[in-house]
């Protein structure tokens, strides 16, 4: 292992160290301005990445990754609006700590929190992405399809809110996974004589359209249009950390317990930061011998909610790496970058591509580094940039979204294909469908009905294989009791309103 490491630590030459800060820079950004994502973010860079060889995009888009999460605390303390839906509850403590003029404070233990938390969870997927991939190593077909079965159920786990509309979300996703040419017989199907449609619907055009375009269109449909003003930015200057060591000390469990929970939320395919946040938050404060002090300006659920965001990002790469499975948004940009570059992530990613693993695993150790530094040195300038108006700034975004687009195969049809996935996406928003179960079922849908079909011509049309193997059983009993489970309580909780 160790000289795997050193390998991977001699291709990062200065270029990709450049693309590693620049990545985490202009991360931090998306994730500190409202409106803007990390999703948003690798979306928009994605196109430009595919002219790059392996280890640079993944310098850049990585750097993306690691930079947006934990970019969202800027505005989350300041301005008590989260930058990204992972940073919700750190408004609930960091807001209320600012305004009682501790702002450096609260932002200071914001970033070390994620520091730690981030290390903490590439720590684990170094560790168990690798045991992972070898017990993967032995699924067929059968193993295959009942995993992405299991991913699928997530659609269901979660729209816990609305079970409904999430799964009419995720059944868009998969129809959408059914354009093109059909798994093993390559049969055209739902191309309604288009013929730009017959090789399919570009993941990455969608994705774009998805997020980043109906962001644009959302923006443009808002009547009170979010303007922040010069009183609501106060301006903190960190000295140190702005907190003591012993305070960081005094949350050691708080931190180890939601780092936990970030890595085993990430882990869930589709789940991702902002569940995880959510679950730390309560859990402190279960926990703490003070609860009443959690929502007063309270240091551990600072540190708790940004443990445990930060900690979902190595979590969510494990499902990505092992399994070929995306754990979240992002890591699904990740696997469309992936296979345009000739490589399927998965336990054969271990044996046949080892040295863009552990190019991986130390990019994200420097790129969390680097995010420390940059966010510790870059705190004034973000809360200048929180003032622009989102009305120049998303035109631009625009923009380079259709020239990234443009950029993939020359093709206006891939622009023309994302303004629709942005209308659609601007439609989901209004519908309150969310974005989530639709990435699951366009990623993963595919995936499931390949795996399907081959085990279908392996066993000879017979779905006794799919009982009698012990792996693909415990992933489909997982599957079931998730959606099972979801809709009891979905109904409980419903049944409970009625009462009052």
């Amino acid at each position: 292992m160790l000289a795997s490491f050193a390998a991977a630590l001699g291709g990062l030459d200065l270029v990709n160290l450049l693309l590693v800060t620049g990545g985490v820079l202009l991360g931090l950004v998306f994730g500190a301005i409202p409106g803007l994502s990390t999703t948003m973010a690798v979306a928009l860079f994605l196109p430009i990445t595919f002219a790059m060889e392996m280890f640079p995009s993944l310098s850049l888009l990585l750097g993306l990754y690691i930079g947006g999460f934990s970019g969202g605390l800027v505005s989350a303390i300041l301005l008590n609006i989260p930058g990204t839906a992972a940073s919700m509850m750190t408004t609930m403590d960091g807001y209320p700590m600012a305004k009682k003029g501790q702002a450096a404070k609260a932002l200071g233990l914001g970033i070390t929190s994620s520091f730690l938390g981030g290390g903490l969870s590439i720590i684990a997927l170094i560790l168990i992405s690798p045991a992972l991939a070898r017990i993967a190593l032995q699924f067929g077909p059968f193993e295959y399809f009942s995993l992405t079965f299991f991913a699928l159920s997530m659609i269901v786990t979660m729209s816990s809110k609305d079970v409904v509309k999430g799964c009419i979300s995720g059944l868009m996703g998969i129809l959408v996974a059914m354009i093109g040419p059909a798994p093993i017989d390559s049969y055209p199907r739902f191309t309604f004589g288009i013929r730009s449609l017959e090789t399919g619907v570009n993941s990455t055009v969608v994705l774009i359209g998805i997020f980043a375009i109906s962001e644009i269109f959302a923006l443009g449909d808002q009547k009170n249009r979010l303007r922040i003003t010069k009183e609501q930015v106060q301006v903190a200057k960190m000295r140190g950390f702005g907190f003591s060591f012993a305070e960081l000390w005094a949350e050691k469990f708080n931190m180890l317990v939601s780092s936990v929970i970030g890595i085993l939320i990430g882990i869930l395919p589709g789940i991702g930061g902002a569940l995880a946040s959510i679950m730390s938050y309560n859990a402190a404060k279960r926990l703490s011998k003070h609860p009443e002090m959690f929502g007063t300006g309270y240091n551990a659920g600072i540190v708790a909610s940004e443990t445990a965001n930060n900690a979902a990002i190595g979590g969510a790469m494990i499902p990505l790496l092992a399994l070929g499975i995306p754990g979240d948004a992002v890591t699904a940009l990740l696997l469309s970058a992936f296979t345009m570059k000739g490589v399927q992530p998965g336990p054969l990613m271990f044996t046949n591509n080892g040295d863009t693993i552990y190019y991986i695993f130390v990019v994200m150790l420097i790129a969390n580094v680097i995010m420390l530094v940059a966010n510790y040195f870059s705190i004034s300038m973000f809360v200048k940039m929180l003032k622009i108006p989102k009305h120049l700034l998303f035109p631009i975004v625009g923009f380079l979204c259709l020239l990234g687009v443009y950029g993939l195969n020359r093709s206006t049809s891939d622009m023309t294909t994302m303004l629709v996935f942005g209308i659609i996406g601007f439609f989901m928003k209004k519908w309150d469908l969310k974005a989530q179960p639709f990435i699951i079922g366009m990623l993963v849908g595919f995936m499931a009905e390949q795996n399907m079909r081959r085990a279908m011509m392996y066993s000879d049309g017979s779905f006794l294989p799919f009982v009698t193997s012990p792996l693909s059983l415990v992933f489909l009993i997982a599957g079931f009791a998730s959606i099972f489970i979801t809709i009891y309580r979905s109904m409980r909780n419903k049944g409970s309103f009625a009462e009052d």
